[in-house]
């Protein structure tokens, strides 16, 4: 991973994922929380306030990938005082690990390769942390499982109790799959997206626009299964087909037509949190690879770039 002049590399994973945790709610995906929308019982302020304090800890330099999505979740709390980020820690934890292995300029295949390296060494201690920031998020629809139930101490490591759950869950998947879904779905289209930087007036946000929609479209959203029921969940994959192959063909997003489709979701009470988790873990993922992209495209408020840089 590229660092700036003078940046360590725990730099450089905090500002790649305080890019993608603001690029979240600055741009306003159908039924998530958004700078102008707000929705669920959050505004886009939990959120901000949720990376800010999780940032450090995540990105700190030799911890276990369970310390850092345990004590991220602490931090959260204290911040926001509800479940803002689960999902996106649980992602993105593994991510700055293999960041941190590389601290150097890294293509997405060394990254890949890196990333299967941190998942294939997670441990059972590394279960038992994660399993209590999971209990302490408390987040909702959870259920119970037959075998290593987040309410339980594990007694595997990490990627095996993840992959107990992948057939139910896209986030699990991503630990038993080495994150094939980010670097094979998420990742072409942001890159591709953002190519066409020419084309549309908000590049950044047609892009991320673009990554959210690309997962509504191909999975049902785990968030939404565990709250309304698969049914549910299908049927805003089904919509959401729509909207990924017109921008796949290359057209402009209508975005009073989101727009509506946002306030529909919501009047549900419908979040795809899970699509939102995978976007930010894909946007933070391109930052890793080409740190240029948060000075190319900035998307934090002026005050939290000063920050970071």
């Amino acid at each position: 991973m590229m660092a700036a002049p003078g940046a360590s590399a725990g730099d450089s994973i905090r500002r790649a994922f305080l890019w993608a945790c603001s690029l979240d709610v600055m741009v306003a995906k159908p039924g998530n929380v958004s700078m102008g929308a707000a929705g669920h019982g959050m505004t886009a302020e939990l959120f901000l306030a949720s990376a800010e304090a999780s940032a450090p800890v995540l990105a700190d330099a030799g911890a276990g990938v369970g310390a850092r999505i345990e004590r991220a979740v602490m931090c959260t709390r204290a911040a926001a005082g509800c479940n803002t980020n689960l999902g996106i820690l649980l992602l993105c934890a593994p991510l700055a690990a293999a960041c941190e292995r590389l601290g150097q300029p890294a293509d997405p295949a060394r990254l890949h390769a890196t990333l299967e390296t941190v998942l294939a060494g997670l441990t059972v201690a590394d279960a038992q942390a994660a399993y209590r920031g999971i209990a302490l998020a408390s987040p909702g629809g959870l259920g119970e499982a037959p075998d290593q139930d987040v309410a339980a101490i594990p007694t595997i490591d990490l990627r095996s109790a993840m992959r107990l759950a992948a057939l139910r869950d896209t986030i699990a998947r991503q630990y038993a799959n080495g994150y094939a879904d980010l670097f094979t779905v998420g990742l072409p289209v942001l890159r591709r997206q953002l190519a066409r930087r020419a084309v549309w007036p908000d590049p950044l946000a047609h892009a991320v626009l673009a990554v959210y929609l690309a997962f509504l479209a191909r999975f049902p959203d785990s968030h939404i299964v565990r709250k309304h029921g698969l049914a549910v969940a299908q049927s805003v994959t089904h919509q959401a087909r729509a909207w990924d192959r017109h921008v796949a063909t290359g057209h402009a997003l209508d975005l009073p037509g989101l727009q509506r489709w946002d306030h529909e979701l919501k009047l549900g009470g419908i979040n795809p949190g899970t699509s939102a988790d995978l976007t930010v873990a894909c946007a933070m993922m391109a930052a890793c690879i080409d740190p240029s992209l948060c000075l190319a495209f900035p998307a934090l408020p002026r005050a939290g770039m000063e920050r970071v840089t």
